[in-house]
């Protein structure tokens, strides 16, 4: 096991690229199952999510390549092999080989999903939408069971807006007889990007990244080649340090109109930006004004930066409220940022930050995947030198972020754990 070590208050300047879609990625992999013949996705991220996707993919006979972010698929030889737990266990987006299983076979097996634990969050929506398209859906002994003598579309309201459910859904009608319309969709770019692989390897979809989406099912698929978006979660995490930490900072490869709900907050603190077509500026701004966050669906401001932003907001004069109104329990790293002399409260699903404070380096635990990029954003901020133990939740998401960031001038490294701090960490 290794752990991050941080020299804060080094100045960030130069250029940092943003690499492709974390959340496109672990339901575009699935996606190809449906296919009949090679898919390429272009442009991947170096990721443990992505190796542990095309792992399970190989577990049931798919032929994987993978090289330089290019991933090749050939599912022609898959078979409905059950995957009831292991590797499936290891990340959240393996539910999406629910969806996309069942288009192809009309049955699976799948273990109950893992990933981060930042509290409730069930897949209620998803089997509401497999049972509408005649699917049986039952758990047995943790893991999801689907069944179906035919898929036949249908329509079908989501309670609640869910990103994973509107792709799984979309993932098993893509293969079934007639029009499926799903209503109260999901909205967020990588939703978009999902279909237009699937568009391109022949499906029928209309409205995806509206609140509407209709597809009409087809009987067979065919391989394409696909460049997957630039992450615009990683994009936000770059922007959000390089105000913290920065002088002059290009973020390269960005969608800016993916990403205007962080924008818009960022300048509401005082921070310095320019937009060009692909690329963000962001200069150094030390005189940040105290903001209010809330989270919502997309295009609000998504949840996934909150606890980044946390760290930003200790430098901010005054009193900011952030509110998470997606994941209630994403405040763990609170607990880390106080350990580093931050000044926060938890009042239910929000977050009271009181500014400005000068972070102290420490040592601190990544709990979850954004709770380690916010401890590495406090981390560059901060006097001293942090420690930061948990890099597993990091490699999932964030693609050779050290190499990235020392490329800005950061003082950062990884370093291996002793026996007796792996101890201390297992048990803590």
């Amino acid at each position: 096991m290794e752990k991050l070590k941080i020299q804060g208050g080094v100045p960030l300047n130069g250029t940092i690229r943003v690499s492709g879609a974390k959340n496109s990625a672990v339901a575009l992999i699935p996606a190809t199952i449906l296919a009949n013949s090679p898919v390429t996705i272009e442009g991947l991220p170096d990721i443990s999510d992505v190796q542990i996707l095309s792992d399970l993919i190989e577990e049931i006979g798919g032929q994987v390549s993978f090289e330089s972010g290019e991933l090749t698929v050939d599912p022609s030889k898959m078979v409905a092999m059950p995957l009831p737990s292991g590797k499936v266990k290891k990340l959240r987006a393996s539910y999406y080989l629910m969806g996309a299983m069942l288009g192809r076979f009309n049955k699976a097996v799948v273990g109950l999903p893992g990933g981060c634990h930042l509290g409730p969050r069930p897949i209620d929506q998803h089997i509401k939408g497999f049972e509408a398209l005649g699917a049986q859906v039952t758990n047995e002994q943790g893991a999801i069971y689907l069944r179906a003598d035919e898929l036949r579309g249908a329509r079908i309201y989501l309670d609640v807006v869910s990103v994973g459910a509107t792709i799984n859904i979309m993932l098993a009608a893509v293969r079934a007889k007639g029009q499926t319309i799903i209503e109260n969709a999901a909205k967020e770019p990588e939703i978009i990007d999902v279909a237009t692989l699937l568009t391109n390897m022949g499906a029928r979809i209309k409205g995806a990244g509206t609140n509407v989406i209709r597809i009409d099912g087809v009987d067979e698929l065919r391989g394409c080649r696909h460049s997957i978006i630039p992450d615009r979660i990683e994009a936000g995490t770059f922007m959000i340090m390089a105000a913290g930490a920065g002088e002059r900072v290009v973020i390269d490869n960005v969608i800016p109109q993916h990403i205007e709900s962080i924008i818009a907050k960022m300048r509401e603190m005082g921070v310095k930006i320019e937009t060009s077509s692909d690329q963000i500026l962001v200069m150094g701004n030390r005189d940040f004004k105290a903001v209010d966050i809330k989270t919502l669906v997309y295009p609000g401001f998504p949840t996934d930066l909150q606890q980044p932003f946390t760290s930003l907001l200790t430098r901010a004069t005054g009193t900011s409220v952030v509110t998470d109104t997606i994941y209630g329990a994403r405040f763990k790293h609170i607990d880390e940022l106080r350990r580093m002399n931050a000044t926060i409260k938890v009042e239910g699903r929000s977050a009271i930050i009181n500014g400005p404070t000068q972070l102290q380096g420490a040592k601190v635990k990544a709990s979850d995947l954004r709770a380690g990029a916010a401890l590495v954003t406090a981390g560059l901020m901060a006097k001293g030198i942090t420690e930061v133990t948990g890099l597993e939740h990091i490699d999932r998401g964030y693609s050779h972020l050290v190499d990235k960031l020392s490329g800005l001038g950061a003082v950062i490294w990884r370093e291996r754990m002793t026996d007796s701090e792996i101890e201390q960490f297992q048990n803590s």
